[in-house]
């Protein structure tokens, strides 16, 4: 089991939900974030005050797949969140030792679904 992380732009969150259901990867966490990267914040003007705005708004999945879902998974959410410019985001995967569901109890794979 891996746990996918994914740090996309919050207005490419509905074509990655989307394009991840197709792919049938259904089951996410997602979470709205600040954070920096490359970009290293902008500029604004705002009643002519000019205000350094560091910390950019994006939003963070955590998908939990099984080894057969990974490298769809992946590709899947790399093609719905490209934009091609700078602060498209990241992604990293992590592996899980164990899941258990709570309702029933189960483990390991039967866990993730």
């Amino acid at each position: 089991m891996k746990l996918i992380t994914a740090i996309i732009q919050p207005e490419k969150l509905p074509d990655v939900k989307d394009a991840l259901l197709e792919a049938e990867v259904g089951k996410m966490t997602v979470s709205n974030v600040i954070g920096c990267g490359q970009q290293q914040g902008y500029e604004e003007t705002y009643r002519g005050v000019k205000h350094e705005i560091k910390l950019i708004k994006k939003v963070r999945l955590d998908i939990v797949v099984s080894e057969p879902f990974l490298k769809k998974a992946i590709d899947t959410i790399v093609e719905a969140a490209r934009t091609g410019k700078i602060g498209d985001g990241k992604i990293w995967v992590t592996t899980i030792e164990d899941c258990i569901r709570i309702r029933t109890g189960e483990t390991g794979k039967d866990a993730v679904g």
